[in-house]
């Protein structure tokens, strides 16, 4: 999986079976850093890799997607540093009655802090969760939503919108990688520019988002082969000698009935995503349990998939009904030609141990 998608800065692993919680990990490669999409079992992730989470996106807090919280707080609660989460309406009480169900009578001053952000139609309602006062839910501040992103860092951006699971909100990321800076070595020699150190000084400032109302000089070549200085726009400067490129973005998307309403918010967020990872909770035969529980079918991931037409599909949280059965998931699956498919095996994660094997694990000092 790692090896064949067109990612700069992202690295996606699915860190679950077919039929194991939903677990997606992207890992930020330049800040060496990662977020977490959904929050079911991650028991079977190491510590090393949970200390790297900078923010958690659930899509909704059933058990299956937010239980394993209380495995992330168990390791990072005395990291010094602020954890984002982002869910529906409701996660911050969610995440309250977790933290408040432990006992915090030996708190420190550089314990971490939980960021607790919901992602409402028109709104965005933020709470914090000091680790140094015992994780209190405080509430923060609340904006008003423009368009669908919901956070951003150097290297990513991820919007997210809300669906309904029978009638409770959940909601569909997309994570887009941010533009790099790649410039069109054509496109400068058209322009008569000539490489240098401007070059360096424009990569700098489109990092930081300094481009626009800024000038550059800009060594230009002239008639009779001299050198002149120009002075040039910044935006107006980078958009000349840009290489033309599609961010790589990764689509999520689980637990939602297929209903027009939610199909339709799913087709405008995530249309054209490199990366598609999709619920497909039932076989077509099946329908009808799909239509009860509000999940997706075989066909019903079939026909968005090849209206979104993402590059890849990973079909994902297939019913626990079909144990041995994956394997006839994939046989359903019609898609688009340029839509490739991603499988995975129906488990990942280990299997817990009879109490019959504890004996053969332990040793009696001589």
């Amino acid at each position: 999986m790692k090896s064949r998608l067109p990612f700069r800065y992202l690295e996606p692993t699915f860190c679950a079976g077919l039929l194991d919680d939903p677990v997606l990990l992207v890992n930020v490669r330049p800040l060496g850093r990662s977020i977490l999409v959904d929050c079911g079992q991650i028991h079977h992730l190491a510590k090393r890799v949970l200390k790297s989470i900078d923010a958690v996106f659930v899509s909704h807090a059933h058990m299956d997607h937010f239980m394993g919280l209380d495995t992330l707080v168990r390791h990072i609660h005395v990291s010094p540093r602020t954890v984002e989460l982002f869910g529906p309406p409701g996660i911050a009480r969610k995440v309250a009655a977790k933290l408040a169900g432990y006992d915090w009578n030996l708190t420190e001053s550089y314990w971490c802090t939980f960021r607790v952000s919901e992602v409402h139609p028109e709104r965005i309602v933020r709470f914090t969760f000091p680790g140094s006062e015992g994780f209190p839910c405080l509430p923060e501040e609340e904006t008003t939503r423009e368009g669908t992103e919901i956070f951003r860092n150097d290297f990513l951006a991820v919007d997210a919108d809300l669906c309904d699971h029978n009638t409770l909100p959940t909601l569909v990321f997309r994570i887009t990688e941010r533009p790099t800076f790649w410039i069109d070595e054509a496109k400068v020699d058209q322009e008569g520019l000539v490489p240098g150190e401007w070059l360096r000084e424009l990569k700098h400032r489109f990092y930081r988002g300094r481009l626009d109302g800024k000038t550059i000089t800009v060594p230009v070549r002239t008639a009779g082969d001299t050198v002149a200085q120009r002075i040039r726009e910044g935006r107006e400067l980078f958009e000349a000698i840009r290489r033309s490129q599609e961010p790589a973005s990764i689509g999520y998307l689980t637990d939602i009935g297929a209903g027009d309403t939610n199909l339709a918010t799913v087709r405008r967020l995530l249309a054209g995503v490199t990366l598609l990872a999709c619920e497909c909770s039932f076989l077509a035969a099946d329908v009808a349990k799909a239509r009860t529980s509000h999940h997706l079918c075989t066909a019903d991931v079939s026909a968005l998939a090849r209206e979104i037409r993402p590059g890849w599909l990973l079909p994902m949280h297939l019913s626990k009904s079909y144990n041995t059965k994956g394997h006839l998931l994939y046989r359903e699956l019609t898609l688009a030609p340029e839509t490739r498919l991603i499988r995975l095996p129906e488990h990942l994660t280990p299997r817990p141990l009879l109490p019959g094997e504890f004996p053969g694990l332990w040793k009696i000092a001589e």
